[in-house]
């Protein structure tokens, strides 16, 4: 302690100290009037420019969230779309598909029924065919048994005889 009290610098000098109060009040008035409002204002243009900046963040943040919700809605409702879609096109085609086996169908059995009619056909002119071969046949034969030429009315009864003995139901039930 004696070395504290014996160094000039720690001497109390009441001059000096109200000098320095006064100065100080004065270099604090000048700041505060100078420096500190101006420096004050810098600071409160920057708070207000940061939370611009924040509010406008937040603002753009809860529309990029709207804009994502809109776009998730807009892909469900082209899914949904596109499943409308691919089902009627899928009803379509089976109603196609349908009327395509309809129309082969009808014309399997059309062309079943024309061959048919000229089986039908064939085979009564070969019965016809060979009716009139038999009756030839039987009119020759009778003549050279015979030996003499018979009226008409003698060959055709002989005529209807023959083919009523033949059997043509065979022929038919082949086809």
């Amino acid at each position: 302690m004696i070395v504290a009290a014996s160094s000039p610098l720690t001497k109390i000098i009441p001059g000096l100290m109200i000098w320095t109060i006064v100065f100080f009040g004065l270099t604090f008035l000048i700041l505060k009037r100078y420096a500190f409002g101006p420096i004050q204002t810098q600071i409160d243009a920057r708070r207000k420019r940061i939370q611009d900046a924040i509010a406008e963040a937040d603002n753009a943040r809860a529309e990029a969230r709207k804009l994502l919700e809109q776009h998730r809605a807009l892909i469900g409702q082209a899914k949904s779309e596109s499943a409308e879609i691919l089902a009627e096109t899928r009803k379509v085609a089976d109603a196609q598909m349908a009327r395509v086996r309809e129309e082969a169908e009808a014309d399997r059995q059309r062309r079943l029924d024309e061959t048919r009619k000229q089986i039908d056909a064939e085979t009564s002119r070969a019965i016809d065919q060979i009716r009139s071969e038999v009756a030839g046949l039987t009119v020759e034969a009778t003549q050279r048994v015979v030996g003499k030429v018979l009226d008409t009315d003698d060959q055709r009864r002989l005529i209807d005889e023959a083919i009523s003995e033949l059997d043509f139901s065979a022929l038919e039930r082949r086809n």
